[in-house]
């Protein structure tokens, strides 16, 4: 239980940073194709007995590099560049798996299994995790700039192409991370829901951070609870319980929560 809760946190905290800045960016959808890519990779280290990390990190960033040669070498647009990488990866993965012998692990790749993690796991999860946060607080004011205004960042001697590389190196990174939690179908809630929770409560990004760090971390303790005295598969809950913070945001959040506004505004016509 301990470690699960250790495994859990650590994901739901480095997702949440990330979410942060893909919330920003306007790239949610590029961490859904990134969290299907990988799964190819995740069957051929299975196949050679390799850590699943290994193959999932060439997929997903091989993916993300192969989503943008066929955006700029082609008329396609980039949504549809996103969707054909990511379902063709994800049918070669389905396909590799129907192949495999034994698909007792695979199943828990796809769906996570938080509760059952290894100790060669969590220290792989550990180093990931570190590696990510580190790069994160080191480039943090650069990748700010470039995730609001791309132009200005260029004008003043960064360099775009490179933040962008490199916050895309950054997802491929936390979603393999997150795939010891909740699995690959549902590692993309992690990587979008706490940006967008963050956003509804604040328009500071640096509150915005430790908002979605914070209610991230919040759904994996809760949601590890509740399957492990329920009965539940555990990415399920963490996934229920951090749609159910955002609910809550969406609802009650001071400046943009819908009930609060109309409350607001029957408070001001009875005055």
């Amino acid at each position: 239980m301990q470690r699960a809760l250790l495994v859990g946190v650590v994901a739901g905290v480095v997702c949440a940073l990330l979410s942060c800045w893909m919330t920003l960016t306007g790239w949610s959808l590029l961490g859904d194709a990134v969290s299907h890519a990988v799964l190819p990779g995740v069957v051929l280290s299975y196949l050679l007995g390799l850590p699943f990390a290994l193959g999932a990190l060439v997929f997903g960033a091989g993916s993300v590099a192969l989503i943008g040669v066929v955006h700029r070498t082609s008329r396609v647009k980039e949504d549809a560049a996103i969707g054909i990488v990511f379902t063709a990866m994800f049918g070669i993965g389905v396909v590799l798996i129907s192949r495999v012998p034994s698909q007792t692990d695979l199943m828990h790749i796809l769906f996570g299994n938080v509760l059952g993690v290894s100790d060669s796991e969590i220290i792989q999860v550990l180093a990931m995790a570190a590696l990510t946060i580190g790069i994160v607080l080191l480039k943090h004011r650069d990748l700010t700039l470039y995730a609001f205004d791309p132009v200005h960042a260029h004008a003043i001697g960064l360099r775009p192409r490179r933040l962008e590389a490199l916050l895309l190196a950054l997802l491929s990174v936390t979603v393999v991370i997150a795939l010891q939690a909740v699995g690959i179908i549902l590692v993309v809630a992690m990587v979008v829901i706490p940006g967008a929770t963050a956003y509804l409560l604040t328009d500071r990004f640096e509150r915005m951070l430790v908002i979605a760090a914070t209610v991230s971390a919040g759904a994996s303790v809760l949601g590890t609870y509740a399957s492990f005295h329920a009965d539940i598969a555990t990415g399920g809950a963490i996934v229920v319980a951090q749609a159910a913070g955002f609910a809550l945001a969406y609802l009650f959040s001071p400046k943009q929560g819908v009930l609060t506004r109309r409350l607001r505004r029957s408070a001001t016509r009875a005055a």
